[in-house]
């Protein structure tokens, strides 16, 4: 989905300021080994048929596309910044920006509960940014009259972390994945 119109930059864009929490949702590690392997396997094909001087040709060509597949499905980042003084921070989702001053309040969303989040229940105006991958999701309510965003379904490997930095808990350190 594409970023939120309604919640512009509310913290400091300076990328010197550290994220309070910050996560990269990155495809499972099998994922590499079979997208790796796959195209491994259809260069050997193209290499069989023609054999030669450009025989590494196959292998040159084909294997930066499953690496360029996969580092995409990855880019999504989930980030939360302390705000200036009088300023609570914000959540950024990919592009998209939340000031943490919108949330009403959090809600962990576990792996077999999710289907449900996703399917008949889910409001069609609602923000989400889902991975398959990640099982557990967080359910940020929003308030914000202005808005006609109701909630937002974020996946996160650390869902109760995130729950309780969006719901006014400080942590204890910077994480980092």
């Amino acid at each position: 989905m594409s970023e939120n119109p309604q919640h512009a930059p509310a913290a400091t864009s300076n990328p010197a300021v550290t994220p309070h929490y910050s996560e990269r949702l990155w495809v499972p590690l099998w994922w590499w080994i079979a997208g790796l392997a796959v195209a491994g396997l259809l260069a050997a094909e193209i290499h069989m048929g023609s054999p030669g001087i450009f025989a590494w040709l196959p292998y040159v060509l084909l294997f930066p596309f499953p690496v360029w597949g996969l580092l995409w499905l990855s880019r999504l980042r989930v980030e939360v910044f302390a705000g200036a003084p009088g300023s609570r921070g914000e959540l950024r989702v990919g592009r998209a920006r939340l000031p943490l001053e919108a949330i009403s309040r959090v809600a962990v969303v576990p792996g077999t509960a999710k289907s449900a989040a996703l399917g008949r229940q889910l409001d069609p105006a609602a923000y989400v940014q889902h991975r398959t991958w990640i099982k557990p999701m967080v359910l940020i309510v929003l308030d914000d009259p202005e808005d006609p965003t109701p909630y937002w379904l974020v996946s996160t490997r650390n869902p109760e972390q995130l729950a309780a930095l969006l719901g006014g808990q400080q942590p204890a350190a910077p994480t980092a994945d």
